[in-house]
């Protein structure tokens, strides 16, 4: 028998018994749209959680920072642990590592319009200010230019500025307001006035402005491992800095026994850009091996998807609870058309009709069930995924992001990737031959003369 028969015959089959096809059906929609849903929310969740991730911070850099113990100890190997520039040369070394960024950070205090703010400026190689996302219109500092300009984190734009007494805050903009910007007295310098016998006279700060050439994208709402510093060049900060401390490099150098300070820059942070993120955690052990203190956006990231994993794996468990009993009533289906069957399944056999053809029948049917419940589950789970997205979401996405959840941009909280569409309606199908497997066999073994005596 060809297979257009064996499908002509099964459609034929299942029309006859409209209402208990339609049932059973509605068993496998259930099952299927329940799976989907249940998927979907988890792949959505990952995918948000990712991209979360991704704003904080890229996945495929590393924060390097001396270790506590090595920084308290006495040891003469002290400085093999110091983040100091022998050490970035090592860390570019490595494989796998595309560049390394010392960050040489000053805590400053700023002034506009009457109100203080308080603030990190970070000096970071050009590599590092290359992958900032700025404003439109931003530019990243030139290497070694003459002049300090900066470029400010986002947030630094709201509520970051106060009144010393009332604590009121404003919000600024750097095209309009000036910012004055003071840097810290020396400790270096304070230890040699405390030795003499006189107080030495209070000095009055100096205020500089700088050019601001960026801001870090985003608005009042938006934030990353980027949006609460200040940004430039490392050597143009440095040369400034030696204008203001000298000898003394930072505003507070470390010593040597003798109480003088360092000659050389030792880093608060270095900075591992790594070339894919899956040799971020190789990389990142080699480093913590060598006596430093690591850490990354890998890990955490990690952590989450084990435990959303879990959560996706409790979701899709509940969803294939509503599947097995899907298939249980096709099961529960395909028998009792058996038995309605009996007859005519002994009339088929005493003609002559394949045992396979006969067992076949049944295959198709109950795979035919599975495939239209499939293809309506899918198109049930697509109405649910939209209507989730629809009031979760901000308001942003457009009608197809929200209908179909594509694309890493689009925050569905219910994403429903083609594979799932794909894997939905295959798994149906299967389900639903599995379910008619046990049915065919029994009516493919059914002895003709009984079938024929059967009322």
């Amino acid at each position: 028998m060809r297979l257009s028969d064996l499908f002509k015959l099964a459609i034929s089959n299942l029309r006859r018994r409209k209402t208990r096809t339609l049932l059973t059906i509605l068993g496998v929609v259930i099952g299927t749209a329940s799976i989907v849903v249940m998927v979907s929310l988890g792949l959505g969740m990952s995918d948000m959680m990712l991209k979360s991730y991704q704003d904080e911070g890229s996945l495929t850099l590393i924060r390097v920072r001396e270790s506590y113990e090595n920084r308290d100890s006495t040891s003469k190997n002290k400085k093999q642990t110091e983040l100091t520039d022998e050490n970035v040369e090592l860390f570019a070394s490595l494989d796998h590592v595309v560049s390394v960024s010392p960050s040489l950070e000053v805590n400053v205090t700023a002034k506009c319009n009457g109100y203080d703010g308080n603030f990190t400026i970070c000096g970071v190689s050009q590599y590092y200010l290359e992958q900032l996302k700025l404003r439109e219109g931003g530019t990243i500092p030139e290497p070694d230019q003459g002049q300090l300009s900066l470029i400010l984190g986002n947030q630094l734009l709201y509520n970051s500025f106060y009144k010393p007494t009332t604590y009121e805050s404003i919000e600024i903009n750097p095209d309009k307001d000036t910012i004055f910007f003071i840097f810290p007295e020396s400790s270096y310098v304070e230890k040699k006035n405390n030795s003499s016998e006189e107080s030495p006279k209070t000095k009055i700060s100096k205020k500089y402005i700088f050019p601001i050439c960026g801001i870090i994208r985003g608005g009042k709402e938006d934030w990353s491992y980027d949006s609460y510093n200040v940004y430039a060049d490392i050597n143009t900060l440095k040369r400034f800095l030696q204008k203001i401390y000298k000898k003394a490099l930072v505003p507070n150098p470390r010593t040597t026994k003798n109480g003088k300070p360092y000659t050389y820059y030792v880093y608060d942070t270095i900075y591992v850009f790594v070339d894919d993120m899956a040799n971020v955690k190789d990389v990142q052990t080699q480093i913590s091996n060598l006596g430093f203190s690591v850490s990354s956006n890998m890990e955490w990231l990690e952590s989450a998807q084990e435990s959303l994993n879990m959560v996706q794996m409790v979701l899709g468990g509940i969803g294939g609870v509503s599947l097995l009993v899907a298939a249980i009533g096709i099961m529960n289906t395909m028998m009792m058309s058996i038995y309605e069957r009996t007859k005519e399944i002994g009339v088929m056999k005493v003609l002559g009709c394949d045992m396979s053809d006969i067992k076949n029948m049944f295959l198709f049917e109950s795979g035919i069930i599975g495939l239209m419940g499939g293809i309506a589950g899918l198109v049930v789970s697509y109405i649910i995924s939209y209507i989730i997205n629809f009031f979760s979401s901000s308001g942003t996405n457009d009608m197809v992001s929200m209908f179909i959840g594509y694309g890493n941009n689009s925050g569905s909280l219910s994403y429903i990737p083609l594979w799932l569409a794909g894997f939905a309606i295959v798994f149906a199908i299967a389900v639903g031959s599995i379910a008619g497997y046990i049915p065919a066999v029994r009516a493919m073994k059914l002895s003709p003369l009984a079938a024929i005596r059967n009322e």
